[in-house]
């Protein structure tokens, strides 16, 4: 199975141009690993977690194309399919693809959190988003309050967007 830096260098090559994406994903990717590790994954959701961490926008691009806009909603449909050609092109198994197209499918999609690895995605993405967004801090406090669940992500957040 391939590393994840194949992973990193597909979407920086899909990305090329476009610094702000890459600095996202790229963000994404450091909070969840770091996230990850500290909540104690097993390896094999660990990999499903930095993979989606990686890809998790990946369907912006047509999102924008098509609609022009990158909601969400958007990227939860145009994502999955550009990551199934992706990942398959670098040899990852159907069972990583499939769940991480599931993750990409759902990672707006608060109500529907059904597993760590979901829980991590949102919760790394959201302290990307809550930066480069510049969130009020009792925005940050609701979605806090509201969504996140691991002690890592919480102590991510509170360091990176301190709130009285």
């Amino acid at each position: 199975m391939p590393e994840t830096g194949a992973v990193l260098d597909a979407m920086i090559r899909y990305y090329a141009g476009d610094a702000r994406r890459i600095g996202h994903f790229l963000k994404v990717y450091g909070f969840a690993k770091a996230i990850g590790e500290k909540e104690g994954l097993e390896a094999q959701t660990q990999l499903i977690l930095e993979v989606a961490a990686l890809t998790h926008d990946i369907g912006i691009k047509n999102s924008e194309l098509k609609y022009q806009s990158a909601a969400g909603p958007y990227q939860e449909t145009e994502g999955p399919p550009e990551a199934r050609k992706m990942l398959s092109e670098l040899g990852y198994d159907a069972a990583l693809i499939d769940r991480v197209s599931w993750l990409i499918a759902h990672h707006h999609t608060y109500g529907q959190i059904d597993d760590l690895d979901l829980q991590i995605l949102v919760e790394a993405d959201f302290i990307v988003n809550a930066v480069e967004d510049d969130m009020t801090p009792s925005a940050v406090t609701a979605v806090k309050n509201r969504i996140f669940r691991t002690s890592a992500g919480t102590d991510y957040l509170n360091a990176v967007c301190p709130v009285s």
